[in-house]
């Protein structure tokens, strides 16, 4: 029903907005990625939303990007993932990052984020599996192969973040075996 909204941004009260949209005032939920890319109160904003119709009310959620609002439906479609788990699983990690982790089957990465314990990961998985990390090819940097995900998981094992591990994959040329991997991602990690 509403698929986007453009108007004036007037309140921002985490993770709630209140947008003016010629005169209509509408509370949107969003995600935490798209809260801090919003302009200042007072500036035009566009949002892409999705309507839950539920018994009691009527919620409205805003997006930033489509891959957002696309991963939000599907997260919403399984069972036992409600709108407030969706928007925590965005809030708290990226798309790409999300689309990684389902593709490499890290259900560790999924229990980072407040609300999701072993069970609701290991769900995650299995329901997204061929879904959301297929369709994004957010996780090209493991469709080189699974020797890819062998030195990430070295890599994270070690201590570095997610953001440091992917950045250093991306100098290891296709192809590199498991332990030359691992040497060319510290040696690109310790330029940095």
């Amino acid at each position: 029903m509403i698929g986007r909204l453009s108007g004036i941004l007037v309140e921002k009260n985490p993770p709630q907005l209140l947008v003016d949209c010629q005169g209509v005032g509408y509370e949107v939920d969003v995600p935490m990625s798209t809260f801090y890319n919003l302009p200042a109160v007072g500036e035009k904003l566009v949002l892409l939303t999705h309507l839950a119709v539920r018994e009691d009310a009527h919620l409205l959620y805003g997006f930033g990007t489509a891959e957002e609002r696309n991963v939000f439906k599907q997260l919403i479609k399984i069972s036992g993932i409600g709108a407030r788990t969706a928007l925590s699983i965005l809030s708290g990690m990226s798309v790409a990052d999300l689309a990684q982790a389902i593709t490499l089957q890290e259900a560790g990465r999924l229990t980072r984020v407040p609300g999701i314990g072993k069970k609701t990961a290991e769900r995650l998985l299995l329901e997204l599996k061929g879904k959301l990390g297929a369709d994004l090819g957010a996780a090209g940097v493991a469709a080189q192969g699974d020797n890819n995900a062998d030195i990430l998981n070295a890599l994270l094992a070690l201590g570095y973040s997610d953001k440091e591990a992917m950045l250093a994959l991306k100098q290891v040329p296709a192809g590199s075996g498991v332990s030359e991997g691992i040497k060319l991602a510290l040696k690109a990690l310790s330029k940095g």
